[in-house]
């Protein structure tokens, strides 16, 4: 007979759980789908639960998000998007957050439910001490479904910077949609999702350039005679540079715009430098897509895929309007988990996992000063190299001058393979669990974030223009690097419900690492001799560890969860 009617019985989760030892908490698909999330970027829930604090105004000045789980640093969460390990790339090589260009978290509209553990976590967390985020994406069902949308924001009811004579323009587009159901009705379904992501913001900046006169190789008497005394009856008035090298003004005007802002004043007198206003405009554009595949072997067999796919840049202005720094930053993800039902007190999940965050970077002339003539390029035929006026211990001012921070492209790719296995036995009072892991690691590492175009110093702006550095970097053609490190865990744990408001957890996680690797013998390390006086040249080798402590890292878990009220 089949049953004419269909009964569904839900059940609310407990806002607290009594029977783990571990603090987490779980963001529902309905906080998720309904809640008001600034840029649809779903890691903001996290704040929702005691601990967590946001400090993405701390990252990178606020580009990418980061949070402090349990007082731990931002670098030591977690992110795992089914069961595998989701991360991000960003142009400092920091691979942690996985966020694109857009820094937000795309794919709300994909996203089931997510838990973050905090601490007092049981054996199967690990990797890194800080916040475990496990992500869950929705799956297929059994009816298709589907949906559209487009989120617009506009500047229109934003509030002026105080900075700012007018409000500067900002505007921010979302778009996509979802789509999910059926292949083969009770046994394979699908679901997709994608979200595309344009922006353009305005950023204000208030600088530091050479004034107009000394461009001409002009300045206050007081800073070109700073050691003659009664050179200058008139300390504030702009005097030819004694010792000028004429050379060094096409720099002055190739390298920095012409200020719109007044003087630099200290003391009442002029510095050679002016404040320059300006208001450039951030362009950040990312595409996201995740996908999901569900198979139904039998009762006891379940198989899912999932891949996720991201793709954008940013690009942002610089303190130095003439330059712009170009960040593109791709990351995939892929991962397949079999669940096999072995009895019912038995289940095994085993899990393979592929990650690939790309980051590259490069502040190079935007144009809007014309082309920098090749012979003030310092080494040929890269990017203009840095220059930095000012900003040490010998400096005139209070204020150094903008730095043009030119450099050549710098790129980092890392791809992360990893497999595990868990199973979960329950016998009684007994819940037991154990389970390995391992991951592969391979980077390939080009270029350098500072002074790959050369970077030379100046104290002042009168031994710039007398071309009297104070120091010259430069990285000459720097060689590609591929670093591998693995990774791996074992761990076994019994959860103990010895009463009905008393749970006790006893287990043991064994990680090790054999550190990083260079495939080609280039890691280097200085040595201490016996009177600990460091060596003057670098010992090259396989490993870029003197000495692996990480063999062996034994990691006892205990854990009580204890109701007194019993209720």
């Amino acid at each position: 007979m089949e049953p004419l009617e269909q009964v569904i019985v839900t059940e609310e989760a407990p806002l607290v759980n009594t029977t783990l030892s571990s603090t987490s908490g779980l963001i529902t698909d309905q906080q998720v789908k309904d809640l008001p999330l600034n840029g649809r970027s779903f890691d903001q829930l996290l704040a929702l639960n005691v601990g967590v604090v946001n400090n993405t105004s701390n990252m990178g000045g606020g580009g990418y998000p980061g949070f402090s789980v349990a007082g731990h640093r931002t670098e030591a969460n977690r992110f795992l998007i089914n069961g595998v390990d989701w991360i991000g790339g960003q142009a400092a090589a920091v691979f942690i957050t996985p966020t694109g260009a857009s820094s937000q978290f795309l794919g709300v509209e994909a996203v089931r439910e997510y838990n973050v553990v905090e601490h007092t976590y049981g054996a199967e967390y690990g990797k890194r001490v800080g916040g475990q985020v496990s992500i869950v994406t929705s799956s297929g069902t059994n009816q298709w479904h589907g949906n559209l949308f487009e989120y617009h924001r506009n500047s229109a009811l934003d509030a002026k910077n105080y900075f700012e004579p007018t409000k500067g323009p900002f505007k921010r587009h979302q778009f996509g949609g979802t789509i999910g159901g059926p292949l083969k009705k009770d046994k394979l379904f699908v679901f997709g999702n994608y979200e595309g992501f344009q922006q353009r913001l305005a950023q204000s900046n208030r600088s530091i350039y050479p004034d107009v006169q000394s461009r001409q190789g002009l300045l206050p008497c007081y800073l070109a005679y700073p050691s003659t005394p009664g050179a200058c009856p008139d300390r504030a008035a702009f005097v030819p540079v004694p010792d000028l090298k004429p050379g060094m003004l096409p720099f002055a005007n190739a390298f920095w715009p012409v200020p719109n802002g007044p003087e630099v004043l200290v003391n009442g007198l002029p510095t050679g430098t002016a404040y320059n206003y300006n208001s450039g405009v951030q362009k950040v554009s990312e595409n996201f897509v995740m996908t999901r595949m569900d198979y139904v072997i039998s009762p006891k067999d379940s198989l899912f895929g999932n891949y996720t796919f991201s793709d954008g840049q940013r690009d942002s202005p610089q303190a130095d309007t003439f330059y712009t720094m170009f960040v593109p930053l791709r990351t995939q993800s892929f991962s397949l988990q079999e669940t096999h039902v072995i009895s019912p007190s038995v289940v095994n999940s085993a899990t393979l996992g592929w990650v690939r965050p790309y980051a590259a970077s490069v502040t190079k002339p935007n144009g809007t000063g014309g082309a920098v003539p090749a012979n003030l390029i310092f080494l040929p035929p890269g990017n203009p190299g840095q220059i930095v006026i000012g900003g040490g211990a010998s400096t005139v001012t209070p204020a150094s001058v903008t730095p043009a921070p030119g450099v050549n492209p710098l790129r980092d790719v890392r791809e992360f393979y990893s497999v595990a296995d868990d199973l979960r036995l329950t016998r009684g009072k007994h819940s037991f669990s154990a389970g390995v892991w391992v991951q592969r690691i391979h980077e390939n590492h080009v270029g350098n974030p500072q002074f790959s175009a050369g970077g030379v110093s100046y104290s002042t702006m009168l031994t710039f223009l007398q071309d009297i550095p104070s120091s010259f970097n430069v990285i000459r053609n720097p060689v590609a690097l591929g670093y591998r490190s693995t990774e791996g865990a074992w761990y076994f744990q019994d959860e103990m419900k010895l009463r009905s408001n008393l749970t006790v957890r006893l287990g043991l996680r064994h990680e090790m690492t054999n550190g990083w690797n260079e495939v080609t013998n280039r890691c280097a390390n200085y040595r201490f001799d016996k009177t600990f006086v460091i060596s003057t040249e670098p010992v090259m080798g396989h490993s870029c560890l003197e000495e692996n402590h990480a063999k062996l890292l034994l990691q006892p878990r205990v854990g009580i969860a204890w109701d007194p009220t019993g209720r």
